[in-house]
C-alpha cells in the first residue's frame, strides 16, 4: 500500500512510555506545531521545553538536539506558521504600492504574532553576544530576494536604478525594524509611508 509523502512508516513510529518516537521531518512538524501552540497558551515568558515536549509526546532531550534554548525553539516555530515576508511579493503595478504592501504585511504579521512574543525573543537574544543575527533571518526577515525582484520590476518601468545596491535595497525593511525596536510596537501607516517616500524612493529613482 502508498504512503502519503511525509508519512513516517510503522516501523518509523513506537510508543514507549506514553512518548510517540517520530523521526525526520514527521518529528520536526510535530516539535514545532507543539511549541507554537504552547507559545499561544502560554506565551513566550511561559514557554518551556518541559511543556512543548508534553505536548508533542517526547522528551526534552530530543528537542534539544535540535534548538539549544527557548528562543531558538519559539523563532523556528515563527518561520512555520508566521513568516514575516512569505507568500506571492507584491505586484501593484508600482514601485511605492510595492514596497507599502511589503512593510504592512510585515506589520500585520508581527501584530497576529503579538508583542510580548517579539519582545521576549529581543531580550533573549540581547543576552548574547553572537546570537542576535538569528532573529534577523527567522522573524525580522531582511527580504532581500523580495526587495530585488520589487527593484527588478521597478527598473524594467523606469520607475527606479537598475544598479541599486543590496544595502539600499533592503533599506525599508531595515528601517522598520530599527522602528520596531525603537517603538516597541509595528510602525503605524503614517511611519511606513515616511520610510518609503521621503527616504527609499528618492534613493532609487533613476
Amino acid at each position: 500500500m502508498t504512503r502519503s509523502p511525509g508519512r513516517p512508516s510503522p516501523a518509523a513510529v513506537a510508543h514507549s512510555g506514553g512518548k510517540t518516537r517520530r523521526r525526520g521531518e514527521a518529528l520536526e512538524s510535530a516539535l514545532l506545531d507543539a511549541a507554537w501552540d504552547e507559545l499561544q497558551a502560554a506565551g513566550y515568558a511561559g514557554l518551556t521545553f518541559e511543556a512543548v515536549a508534553d505536548r508533542a509526546g517526547t522528551s526534552r532531550a530530543v528537542l534539544y538536539r535540535r534548538w539549544r534554548n527557548r528562543a531558538d525553539l519559539v523563532v523556528a516555530a515563527m518561520r512555520r506558521h508566521r513568516p514575516m515576508l512569505s507568500g506571492e511579493i507584491p505586484d501593484t503595478g508600482s514601485l511605492r504600492g510595492d514596497v507599502l504592501s511589503v512593510l504592512r504585511r510585515m506589520s500585520s504579521r508581527l501584530t497576529e504574532v503579538g508583542p510580548e512574543i517579539i519582545y521576549g525573543l529581543i531580550g533573549d537574544y540581547f543576552a548574547e553576544v553572537d546570537a542576535f543575527s538569528r532573529i534577523q533571518g527567522g522573524v525580522l526577515q531582511i527580504g532581500t530576494e523580495v526587495m530585488t525582484t520589487i527593484l527588478k520590476r521597478a527598473a524594467d518601468r523606469g520607475e527606479a536604478r537598475s544598479d541599486v545596491p543590496t544595502r539600499v535595497a533592503t533599506l525599508p525593511t531595515d528601517l522598520f525594524r530599527n522602528e520596531l525596536f525603537r517603538a516597541r510596537t509595528p510602525p503605524p501607516e503614517s511611519v511606513l509611508a515616511e520610510i518609503v517616500d521621503e527616504v527609499f524612493l528618492p534613493l532609487v529613482r533613476p
